[in-house]
């Protein structure tokens, strides 16, 4: 008998703000979570017992406890460990596991996952967001899929059930192409906000007018609508993280680079958040990039 994917036992790897939302929201429509498991144990032991579930302390207990394993890390190092770690890791008798990994990932680190997870007779889909942490517990994400189309299929209404926008792109890696670009114009089109606005600041202008003419012309942009007031109101409170934007502009670059296309642009957008992390504000909104555009403010002293 084929289960349908709420019969089906699902663990966390890594809970932190998007993950533990995205747990949160699959609870409320009456999955059945087995248990989380995250580097910070008192995160994990907190979210275990605000969803009365299991606090797996090995990541071979979230396989062993699981029929699907969502995984919400941070970068490439991180799924190397939790993957293909020596002493514990999620392939430890992982057969007829679905993983789902929604990480914004290198395009090659999914095609590695695919077959590795074949060889240990499980299945692997990439689930790519372009969204944010109040999506995330809506269940409201924007989610591109990579990987088999059948093993797609299978997983499709518990998919559903996480987004609002689902699209399936392709083969493994295909999704992390087209996030690592979704991200790359999102990063360059924030970097361009701050510029336009600092200048607008620095000459007088009424910024709020400013904001206006922009939507109502060539200007206007998603990220106008989403972080021009907080540019404005200097209120960075994190929804995507500078340190995100840095390492998926990053992912970008390289997959350019792969292409033979040079990326002038987003170099200079990655060295602007580069900045930011270098000076311990990683954990700001993208929007901060806003503290190195306007007269008169600094990371610095931010």
């Amino acid at each position: 008998m084929i289960l349908n994917s709420q019969e089906k036992k699902i663990g966390f790897v890594g809970v932190g703000r998007m993950g533990a939302n995205m747990a949160r929201n699959l609870k409320d429509k009456g999955y059945q979570i087995s248990c989380v498991h995250d580097l910070n144990q008192e995160v994990a032991s907190s979210l275990a017992n605000e969803l009365g579930c299991s606090h797996a302390s090995t990541l071979a207990e979230v396989t062993a406890q699981s029929d699907i394993v969502l995984t919400v890390v941070t970068n490439d190092a991180a799924m190397e460990s939790i993957f293909f770690g020596a002493d514990d890791n999620l392939f430890q008798n992982a057969k007829d596991t679905l993983f789902i990994n929604c990480a914004t990932l290198s395009p090659g680190m999914h095609v590695k996952l695919e077959s590795a997870a074949a060889e240990n007779e499980s299945t692997t889909l990439e689930g790519c967001m372009a969204s944010s942490i109040t999506q995330a517990r809506e269940g409201t994400l924007y989610l591109m899929i990579g990987g088999k189309q059948e093993v797609f299929e299978s997983v499709k209404d518990l998919l559903d059930d996480l987004s609002i926008n689902l699209r399936f792109v392709g083969k493994a890696g295909r999704a992390a192409q087209v996030k690592a670009l979704v991200n790359m114009v999102m990063n360059i089109n924030t970097a361009a906000l701050a510029e336009g606005l600092g200048i607008g600041d620095a000459l007088g202008l009424d910024l709020e007018m400013l904001c206006e003419i922009f939507s109502q012309t060539g200007a206007n942009s998603r990220v106008l609508e989403t972080d021009a007031e907080d540019m404005l109101g200097r209120d960075h409170e994190c929804y995507f993280s500078a340190e995100h934007a840095a390492k998926d502009s990053g992912i970008a670059i390289a997959v350019a680079e792969e292409a033979g296309i040079q990326v002038p642009l987003a170099q200079a957008t990655l060295a602007q958040y580069q900045k930011m992390v270098a000076a311990g504000l990683g954990d700001l909104d993208k929007s901060g990039v806003a503290e190195l555009t306007f007269k008169g403010r600094s990371i610095d002293n931010f």
